[in-house]
């Protein structure tokens, strides 16, 4: 059994993975800290453990966050410290980076990961498509989302 935890603090969200047994490593009983779901109009799109969206900022260069101050008010980062994903995922895709201000943030192909604050229940896409700068991540090609880079 595997229990996660989260913890807010200064605009980021930590999901730190506690093993409970040590039957972690075996397919049954895995949690998965960053998952695919699938949705009409959106197609396959990145979650974290809980099934809540994860977005990207196009003013962001690989490797670097250009999100800060009020920024991160509206999109929390997303971090785990270790990252599990599910099997449609290549772990190798996933990095942390430290960001300008010292906090961990998780990447994807280089590009930082975001939550949306809007988005309340999982599922919700609500950031896709913000001031034309905020997407989804989408795997492949989704109908609305722009996150496939």
């Amino acid at each position: 059994m595997v229990l996660l935890s989260a913890t807010a603090f200064t605009g980021a969200v930590c999901i730190d993975q506690v093993a409970a047994s040590g039957k972690e490593g075996k397919k049954k009983g895995v949690s998965y800290t960053i998952k695919a779901k699938s949705k009409p109009r959106v197609g396959s799109y990145l979650t974290d453990a809980k099934g809540m969206s994860l977005y990207y900022f196009k003013k962001d260069v690989p490797g670097k966050s250009a999100c800060s101050r009020d920024c991160i008010a509206k999109w929390p980062v997303f971090y785990t410290k270790k990252v599990v994903v599910s099997k449609r995922l290549d772990k190798k895709d996933f990095a942390v980076i430290t960001r300008g201000d010292g906090i961990k943030q998780t990447t994807y192909k280089g590009r930082p990961l975001y939550y949306f604050a809007n988005d309340v229940v999982v599922g919700d896409t609500n950031g896709e498509g913000v001031n034309n700068f905020w997407h989804v991540i989408t795997l492949g090609k989704g109908k609305r989302g722009k996150g496939g880079f």
